[in-house]
């Protein structure tokens, strides 16, 4: 369902709990909108476990570990620079 079926269970019980006066003999719309409440919380909190579990999975691949949400420490940064000088333009006379 996600974060947004979660959400959407949390507002409808709410609306069934405190907004709806309808009295129906055979069903109690307090006592299913508190339920319908529970429900989406729960969708909202497994949802949000699930993510999380996501963030933090290591993938091991060919003897190296890589973690899938960091880059490794080495992106990014300029190579060292090479041992010999610059080539020098040769000297001009002048004419």
């Amino acid at each position: 369902m996600g974060i947004s079926g979660g959400i959407f269970l949390i507002a409808l019980g709410a609306v069934l709990t405190f907004a709806v006066e309808v009295a129906p003999w055979w069903i109690d719309l307090q006592a299913t909108g508190v339920i319908v409440m529970l429900a989406g919380g729960a969708v909202l909190l497994v949802t949000l476990w699930y993510w999380q579990d996501r963030r933090r999975r290591v993938a091991v691949r060919y003897g190296r570990t890589t973690y899938v949400s960091s880059p490794p420490p080495d992106a990014g940064r300029p190579s060292a620079p090479s041992a010999d000088p610059p080539p020098t333009s040769p000297p001009t006379d002048g004419t």
